[in-house]
């Protein structure tokens, strides 16, 4: 697997790139690619970093893993290309987002806008094979994305994390809330939405509250 990374990013990570899990990494995900169909395409595994700068990190928003289905994935959790039929956790995303900021519900699902103002959308698994959600979970993406997160706790300071759902919990709750701004709920998926955990949790007005507080630039969501 050819890491395509952004250059800050790259210089950050030569530890994980170097290590054992991740050579064994690569070479699972390049017989995965090579054997099966698997999302995103190749070229857009380290999308989310190519698309927001480690020093430009104000918003953490972390997934699960990549859509599993066709056209759908393109290297930005909860983000599909547009045109593409906005998926149920990002239609009750946008949602929440009216509800919160009185916007417009958009007609596109693409996300980028936000990456390229400072939100990096980080899923915990970066590849997923068609149609099996989760089937490149516990090959090393996770061991990954923690150094990320470890990452941006250490070494940035006043970045939201939006932890949404229990993995996602968990995989930031060694965030250091001291120097940055945790905000849990729920999961956005039609499961977890219509039980009452994830409409009215106000995350969008609340991280730009904090980010205009720490003296940052709001997200135009």
């Amino acid at each position: 697997m050819e890491v395509k990374i952004a250059p800050s990013w790259k210089q950050a990570l030569t530890s994980q790139f170097e290590a054992d899990y991740f050579k064994s990494l690569s070479n699972f995900v390049k017989t995965e690619y090579a054997t099966h169909t698997c999302y995103p395409p190749m070229q857009n595994i380290f999308e989310a970093f190519n698309k927001t700068a480690l020093d430009d990190v104000k918003v953490v928003v972390l997934g699960q893993d990549p859509y599993h289905g066709p056209g759908q994935a393109h290297g930005l959790c909860f983000s599909v290309p547009g045109g593409v039929v906005v998926p149920p956790s990002l239609v009750n995303i946008f949602k929440e987002l009216h509800t919160d900021v009185t916007k417009d519900i958009a007609p596109s699902g693409n996300l980028e806008s936000w990456a390229s103002q400072g939100v990096l959308l980080l899923n915990a698994t970066l590849t997923v094979r068609a149609q099996e959600a989760g089937s490149h979970q516990k090959q090393g993406w996770e061991l990954f994305t923690d150094a990320v997160i470890d990452l941006i706790s250490r070494k940035r300071e006043g970045v939201v994390f939006l932890l949404w759902g229990e993995t996602a919990k968990k995989k930031g709750a060694k965030v250091d809330a001291t120097t940055h701004f945790v905000l849990s709920s729920g999961h956005p998926s039609p499961l977890s939405a219509n039980r009452g955990y994830w409409f009215g949790n106000k995350h969008f007005s609340k991280a730009n509250a904090y980010l205009k507080s720490v003296g940052k630039s709001e997200i135009k969501w």
